[in-house]
């Protein structure tokens, strides 16, 4: 008789948990929430995260270094007896060129890369955190900073090796990056709304090809545009990667023009604050 009672009482379902305010009390951490990380702080955290997306993943790197060997060396042989009188001596002019010419294009995988995140719903667990709400794309390009300079450091040191000779000296080239930098920052802006518009990843990739070809090719890159028919030469008075090609190219002779480098800024600040403004109202509806 005691033994079926055990067995009937052992059946019974125990009482559930109730936390009590004691308990929580004792679990959960004492004192003051941390502060609230500043909007440079939240940047300079994405920025991390993207170098060391660069870390784990480096087949990212070939695009700032096996791309920009491959464009010196084919325009540099390819014209340089063509269009000169030695490849050495176009050298002087093409170079500065391509090195804008490469690091517009790989501005590009800017917007890739956020698109990727979105798709990846990285993006849905940065917009919960009690965060500067641009810290995550304004990260993202600072991180891609480091991309811009590995490419133009690979470009220049070519160039120097090939024969490559800037008049400005070093404080020219450093300030022709300098300047090339401060565009490509705020060109990448375009791409990055791009990437929150379009729904893949080939999709930025196909617009970005067929904005940056006509943009960058049919510029001052590779020849005076004097040598141009009238309709084409229009197209290249206003197009602002010819005119950051002559800023650059000017710094780095030695000769720097004004109005190419005031031209320049402008356009990046145009740049920035028109595709800012639309990549941080699609990002808050997204």
């Amino acid at each position: 008789m005691t033994t079926a009672t055990t067995t009937q009482d052992s059946r019974v379902p125990a009482a559930p948990y109730v936390p009590t305010a004691e308990s929580l009390d004792a679990v959960l951490a004492a004192g003051e929430q941390p502060p609230r990380p500043s909007a440079l702080a939240a940047s300079v955290a994405f920025g991390w995260r993207a170098v060391l997306k660069i870390k784990h993943v480096p087949e990212q790197l070939f695009d700032v270094t096996a791309f920009p060997i491959m464009m010196t060396l084919m325009f540099t042989y390819l014209f340089g007896g063509a269009l000169a009188s030695s490849p050495e001596q176009y050298l002087q002019y093409l170079l500065p060129g391509v090195l804008v010419m490469s690091v517009v294009m790989i501005t590009m995988y800017t917007g890739m890369g956020v698109n990727t995140d979105i798709a990846k719903g990285v993006f849905d667990r940065f917009r919960t955190l009690p965060i500067w709400r641009p810290a995550a794309l304004v990260g993202a390009l600072l991180g891609d900073m480091l991309r811009y300079m590995i490419a133009s450091a690979v470009i220049l040191t070519l160039g120097l090796i090939l024969g490559f000779r800037p008049g400005g000296g070093l404080a020219g080239v450093l300030a022709g990056v300098g300047l090339l930098l401060l565009f490509s920052f705020a060109f990448s802006w375009i791409w990055t709304m791009f990437g929150l518009l379009l729904r893949t990843e080939k999709s930025v990739m196909g617009v970005s090809m067929l904005v940056l070809f006509p943009m960058t090719f049919l510029s001052n890159v590779f020849v005076d545009p004097g040598t141009m028919p009238g309709w084409l030469q229009s197209f290249v008075d206003v197009n602002p990667i010819a005119h950051l090609v002559a800023a650059v190219r000017g710094v780095m002779a030695g000769t720097p023009d004004a109005g190419e480098i005031t031209w320049t800024l402008v356009s990046g600040g145009i740049l920035l604050v028109v595709f800012g403004t639309l990549t941080m109202r699609l990002y808050n509806r997204k």
